[in-house]
């Protein structure tokens, strides 16, 4: 397959050189393969924009103007990470206008890039983070659509005009590479700017990445390039840096490492080095980086040396691909949300492998700080854990079990019988919930959640069970069963 061929219907989608043609002759420089001006809408130029091919970095110039040494062969797209005062081009709730394919039919390649200025600062947005829809069918294309879509459209109502930003954590689709058009389409019209973050799922399965790849012509990435740009970019909101970034290591026919290659790790330092130091930065990637459930399995190999990058700043890691819940804390200053997926157990029902509920994690970011709410699907914002009464969790049958998925050691639990508080009664443990393992029919798969908690009533005259979480934002959730 000569992928390259494709290339020029892109170049028409997503460029805006054309819109940008005023600038007829921007000067050549030796040894500079890619040129151009960016601008905003009244065509003035900006200075200052970072510019890459994803190897090479540099900064438009007073007038504007950027160059850049690409390899063809390594480089398939220059692109901007957008200034915080400035907005890329969006069309239906994807953004296009900043980035764009590289032709290495022709010797230099020239892109402009056309940014919309901000009339006011955006230091008070909506960031939502969203794992695996994974859909591989017509069917769990409409599961997405009726659910993950309709329940985000419920969300935005609610948010009363605030920017919002979404993040698609990879695995969009199940190696159906042919489902990328209808989830664009399914996504469409959601009043939101949609990233992507690229999984394992989202390569071609008949080519390795880019980096492991024989030819140049054929690479695992390029369906996903051409519905949703390059696989490690970033932009900026606020104060808030955002970047994207690919942590598998692909081989082709779904052979893969969780990992960063060095090349990506020295894009990372590069891109960095553009964010002043303390900055808050939301990291996005598929494979997680800091898990201690079922041994770690999943986490990038690599990880200790993303945490040697990211020292100095203020870091959120949002990650996918276990289909499973559980947050860590790394450093004061690194924390991971490895977030339940869109699509739960891969469509098998309602829940995670973990009893965490298919949804999607909300993040407020207000200057440089943030809170976070987990949104089940077709549930209320306030379903923040699920209570089993006696009995109902089959492996701890004498004890009243709670599932709380986005917890962490700030959350607190306070546990009243018949209205009176019982101070310290409920114990951590681990377990496979019983939720997953009744949605599977009885079958389990053996993965131990950390996020269970369980008690012994104290007599079977208790008649009335209340449980109160409260998270690290001060905010409590209830739930009151009856026995």
């Amino acid at each position: 397959m000569k992928q390259v061929r494709c290339l020029s219907s892109c170049l028409l989608m997503l460029s805006i050189s054309i819109a940008c043609s005023y600038a007829a002759n921007i000067p050549s420089k030796k040894g500079m393969t890619v040129k151009g001006i960016v601008t905003d809408t009244e065509k003035n130029p900006i200075a200052g924009v970072v510019v890459n091919d994803g190897v090479h970095f540099t900064q438009t110039d007073e007038k504007g103007y950027y160059y850049l040494p690409s390899d063809f062969n390594q480089s398939k797209f220059v692109y901007v990470s957008v200034p915080a005062d400035y907005k890329p081009i969006v069309r239906n709730a994807l953004p296009t206008g900043y980035y764009a394919p590289l032709d290495q039919s022709k010797k230099t390649n020239r892109h402009d890039f056309q940014l919309e200025k901000r009339t006011a600062a955006d230091n008070d947005f909506t960031f939502i983070a969203i794992s695996d829809p994974q859909v591989k069918n017509q069917k769990q294309l409409e599961r997405f659509r009726a659910e993950t879509v309709s329940d985000l459209e419920a969300t935005l109502r609610t948010l009363n005009g605030k920017e919002v930003y979404g993040m698609v954590l990879g695995d969009i689709v199940g190696d159906a590479m042919q489902l990328f058009a209808p989830y664009k389409d399914a996504i469409s019209r959601l009043g939101l700017t949609m990233y992507h973050t690229i999984g394992n799922h989202d390569f071609d399965l008949k080519y390795a990445a880019l980096s492991n790849s024989q030819n140049p012509d054929e690479w695992g990435e390029y369906a996903f390039g051409d519905h949703f740009g390059p696989t490690d970019y970033s932009f900026n909101a606020g104060k808030a840096h955002i970047i994207s970034m690919k942590d598998i290591d692909y081989h082709g026919q779904k052979k893969y490492e969780e990992n960063f290659t060095p090349a990506q790790l020295e894009w990372l330092k590069k891109d960095l080095s553009y964010v002043q130091p303390g900055s808050l930065i939301l990291l996005n990637i598929h494979a997680p980086v800091a898990n201690r459930s079922h041994k770690g399995a999943g986490n990038a190999r690599n990880a200790a040396q993303l945490f040697e990058i990211l020292k100095g700043y203020k870091v959120h890691i949002f990650s996918g691909h276990t289909h499973f819940y559980e947050n860590r804390m790394v450093t004061p200053d690194i924390y991971e949300h490895n977030i339940g997926a869109a699509c739960g157990a891969w469509w098998a029902g309602d829940v995670n492998r973990c009893g965490a509920p298919n949804g999607y994690l909300l993040v407020n970011v207000q200057g440089d700080d943030i809170s976070w709410q987990y949104k089940a699907t077709e549930r209320p914002l306030d379903y923040q854990f699920h209570v089993y009464r006696p009995g109902e969790f089959q492996s701890q049958p004498e004890y009243l079990v709670v599932n709380l998925w986005d917890y962490d050691p700030a959350w607190t639990i306070q546990y009243d019988e018949d209205g009176i508080e019982k101070k310290g009664a409920l114990e951590a443990f681990d377990d496979e919930d019983q939720d997953f393992i009744t949605m599977k029919k009885g079958k389990g798969t053996g993965y131990h959640t950390l996020h269970l908690f369980r008690v012994r009533p104290s007599s079977d005259k208790v008649k009335k069970i209340t449980i109160t979480a409260t998270n690290r934002f001060g905010q409590s959730f209830h739930q009151t069963v009856d026995l």
